[in-house]
């Protein structure tokens, strides 16, 4: 009897464990079989049969990137559908000039805080350069880390050459979700020359629409269309049954991305602003906000108005103030003393109307 209860809860604490593991999960099957297909709970991770939904409505994607909590809350509050994860975290965030420096270990680290911050998009994570062009076998390996070690819900990866498209379509069968990226594709600025844009010649507007559709017949669930003509993203997203993400692409893919960075006017120095895309309209300028507050703080604290009264909340009682100066004094540390007693009777003051004159 004993040892039929100890199972029972074992089994009761392992069913337990996998509901906690797999709550957030984008790929979790809704229970169409019993009770019938349910509304979304807004708490919870957007998936991938949502987007196919808005994709089939004509509903516009939102996707932004984020690279670490505080940017994942923000996204995650904006109501944003997808959260990307992007290896430009290695510019906006690492300060290198191109996207290839960053490596996995460092996007495993920008992966679990934005996980930790973002709980309702879908969370996408970009395959960094290096870690999957060798062979089918490290894409697919590199994908399983991202998704065990890094809590990502999908995988983006860049390129449309053969190999990229065994590789997209051996990490589906996997049992992951990839997110295609064709066009200028950062990685390959080697080959490309730097940050061009693609499809502005015939051939390279027909590579493109080819190139996205072989990745949807890699198993892809969705393609990035990045700085090419809008009526080339309009033939690819036409000729797409999946939902394109524009970046500098137009107004006629499926949805947007844009650099949270770039989008917020958050860096403010002349290296961002060279590179900074024509393409991105800046909602705000928080950059700007940031210098003026950093500017306002310095001299606050230059002039001793930093910390003010109101930013000392914590006191110590006249007993046991006493009691503290007599230590000092017995530690023959009459200075430090005669420091702390000036300090309460300035601090007691200036409680009092005339405490900006004492201060």
């Amino acid at each position: 009897m004993a040892s039929s209860l100890v199972t029972v809860l074992r089994s009761c604490s392992r069913a337990s464990r996998a509901i906690t593991t797999v709550r957030f999960m984008s790929n979790v099957p809704e229970d169409t079989v019993y009770g019938g297909p349910k509304p979304q709970n807004p708490n919870q991770r957007v998936t991938l049969t949502q987007l196919r939904q808005k994709h089939r409505k004509g509903e516009p994607i939102t996707v932004v990137t984020a690279y670490d909590y505080p940017s994942a809350v923000h996204v995650d509050k904006a109501g944003i559908d997808v959260c990307l994860v992007g290896d430009s975290a290695a510019m906006v965030v690492h300060g290198y000039d191109t996207t290839l420096p960053i490596s996995l270990d460092e996007m495993l680290v920008h992966f679990r805080a934005v996980c930790r911050g973002a709980r309702r998009p879908l969370l996408v994570g970009d395959l960094p350069f290096g870690t999957y062009e060798s062979s089918s076998n490290q894409a697919v390996d590199t994908a399983v880390r991202v998704l065990k070690e890094g809590g990502m819900d999908a995988i983006k990866l860049e390129g449309g050459s053969p190999s990229r498209i065994t590789a997209a379509k051996s990490i589906v069968e996997s049992g992951i979700a990839v997110m295609g990226h064709v066009g200028l594709t950062p990685q390959a600025i080697s080959v490309l020359g730097g940050f061009r844009p693609q499809g502005k010649s015939i051939a390279s507007a027909v590579k493109v629409v080819e190139t996205a559709m072989a990745l949807q017949e890699a198993g892809c669930f969705s393609v990035v269309l990045e700085c090419v003509p809008p009526p080339v993203a309009a033939a690819a997203t036409s000729a797409l049954h999946i939902p394109t993400i524009g970046i500098g692409a137009g107004p006629f893919c499926s949805g947007q991305v844009l650099v949270y960075h770039d989008l917020l006017g958050m860096m403010q120095h002349p290296h961002h602003a060279k590179v900074t895309p024509k393409f991105c309209k800046q909602y705000a300028q928080v950059g700007e906000a940031i210098n003026k507050a950093l500017l306002e703080y310095k001299e606050e604290v230059s002039e001793r108005l930093f910390p003010d009264p109101s930013h000392c909340p914590y006191k110590i009682s006249s007993s046991e103030l006493d009691g503290f100066l007599s230590e000092l004094q017995k530690l023959g540390l009459d200075k430090a003393a005669s420091a702390a007693a000036a300090s309460a009777e300035k601090m007691e003051h200036s409680d009092s109307p005339s405490s900006a004159a004492i201060l």
